[in-house]
């Protein structure tokens, strides 16, 4: 699979649980910003063709959400655990 296509794969995936992820606190909150600031640089850079970047941008948005959900900060669904590392 070449990177356009990972990155893509991974902006859709991530895109669908965000939509669904619930947040516990403020300071979840925090967290979860950093999460979503890295997701929207790698729809940006997705757009700009910058394929490599982009993937980078939403693997580090993962990095934070997996965080978020190990520290107890955000719940996802049940179908989406699969995808962390909890």
């Amino acid at each position: 699979m070449k990177i356009k296509e990972l990155a893509k794969k991974e902006i859709e995936k991530i895109e669908e649980i965000i939509k669904e992820v619930k947040l516990k606190d403020n300071v979840a909150l925090e967290v979860y910003n950093l999460a979503l600031s890295y997701f929207t640089d790698a729809k940006h850079f997705f757009e700009k063709e910058d394929f490599i970047r982009a993937f980078e941008a939403v693997v580090i948005s993962w990095a934070y959400l997996d965080a978020c959900l190990h520290f107890g900060f955000i719940e996802v669904s049940e179908r989406f655990k699969k995808y962390f590392t909890i």
